[in-house]
């Protein structure tokens, strides 16, 4: 669902499925957090994306490339790279 947000643009929505997953115990891996920092991405959240993969690292979920290709996409997309 992470993913079909991420391409459709609704980030804010990505946002609380992720949010939804934790309360009822599912932990995210690699793929739900790069779907979100995407999400992030797409709809121009650079900030955002940056604190998701925050939030990653701090859940112990080891990024990848797709994840760091993820991030640098979103800052540039900011005027941030």
């Amino acid at each position: 669902l992470i993913s079909a947000c991420e391409k459709s643009g609704q980030w804010e929505q990505a946002l609380k499925l992720l949010s939804d997953m934790c309360s009822k115990g599912v932990k995210p891996d690699t793929i739900t957090y790069n779907a979100l920092i995407s999400a992030c991405e797409k709809g121009g959240q650079w900030k955002r994306a940056l604190e998701v993969f925050a939030e990653m690292c701090s859940e112990g979920v080891k990024p990848n490339t797709v994840t760091y290709s993820a991030l640098i996409s979103a800052c540039e997309k900011g005027g941030q790279w």
